[in-house]
C-alpha cells in the first residue's frame, strides 16, 4: 500500500511512495522511528549471538502488515525501510525478502 525510507534517529521521512497510515507519511515516519528506537534500546530483544544486530520488525494488524527493515552500513546506520501491506493482497514472505534485497542494494550503491 505504501513505503518509505526513514531516518530513525530523527523520525524524518527521507523518501515516500504510495499510501501511509492515516494518510500521513510524517506521522508514520515518526512512529517507525519510535518503534525502532524502542526495539534497539530494550534488552528484551537481545540475541543469543554476541554483537548480533536487529534486522527487521514485523507488526501485524487485522488488516495489514507493517515491515521495518534496518539498513546496515559500515558507517552511521540510521535508515530503515518501512512497507505497509494489505493483509489480503500482500505477501509477507515475498515483501520481507524484497526489502532485504533493497536494503543491500542501497548500501552497495
Amino acid at each position: 500500500m505504501g513505503a518509505s525510507i526513514v531516518d530513525y534517529t530523527t523520525g524524518f521521512p527521507v523518501a515516500t511512495s504510495g499510501a501511509a497510515p492515516n494518510e500521513d507519511h510524517e506521522a508514520a515516519a515518526a512512529g517507525t522511528a519510535d518503534v525502532v528506537q524502542a526495539a534497539q534500546s530494550r534488552s528484551l530483544f537481545v540475541s543469543a549471538v554476541p554483537h548480533d544486530l536487529l534486522e527487521d520488525l514485523i507488526i501485524t494488524t487485522a488488516g495489514g502488515y507493517h515491515l521495518l527493515r534496518l539498513v546496515q552500513t559500515d558507517f552511521d546506520s540510521r535508515l530503515v525501510l518501512y512497507v505497509w501491506l494489505d493483509r489480503i493482497h500482500g505477501n509477507l514472505a515475498v515483501a520481507r525478502r524484497r526489502m532485504q534485497t533493497l536494503a543491500d542494494e542501497l548500501v552497495a550503491n
